[in-house]
């Protein structure tokens, strides 16, 4: 593996954990709000449960590779995170403007290990590859779920939405 290719699979790993700890504090904040719609609840906690070990593993990979995640970069996102929920706690349509979100998040992972698991091949690093496979996996269930149930928790808030003195937001 080349230097050039190595910094940039570190680069692009340490991003990835980066994205990890946002997601983590985005699911968190989300989950924590959730009121009146168990089932989605339910499903983000457990996919704060695999977002954690996705930590764990991508964080083996820079370490494996020499490195080590970037509290910098790490920061950013769980700021970002932040953020993000207090706009959307702002919204009178916090679950659907929370799920919307989540899908677009999904996919950005989505594609970062997409990217992740080519960058890897060119380095002939096996290891990495299989980790970035096992994870987009993961996000690939979530994303389907998250469009699978969002037409749903829509009609729900909307049938709540219209049931006076019944919160719909959360």
């Amino acid at each position: 593996m080349t230097h050039e290719l190595r910094d940039h699979l570190l680069d692009w790993l340490r991003d990835a954990h980066a994205m990890e700890q946002q997601a983590e504090q985005m699911l968190r904040m989300q989950a924590s709000r959730i009121e009146h719609y168990p089932q989605v609840k339910a499903r983000i906690e457990q996919h704060i449960d695999e977002t954690c070990q996705q930590q764990h593993l991508v964080a083996r990979c820079i370490e494996r590779l020499g490195g080590s995640p970037s509290a910098v970069k790490d920061l950013a996102g769980k700021a970002m995170a932040f953020g993000q929920a207090v706009a959307g706690m702002a919204s009178a349509d916090e679950i659907v403007k929370g799920l919307m979100a989540s899908y677009v998040f999904e996919h950005m992972e989505i594609a970062s290990y997409t990217a992740l698991i080519a960058a890897a091949d060119a380095a002939g690093d096996a290891e990495t590859r299989g980790t970035c496979e096992s994870i987009l996996v993961q996000e690939k269930v979530m994303a389907q779920w998250l469009h699978e149930h969002l037409p749903g928790v829509v009609g729900d808030f909307l049938a709540r939405d219209a049931t006076p003195s019944t919160e719909a937001k959360r």
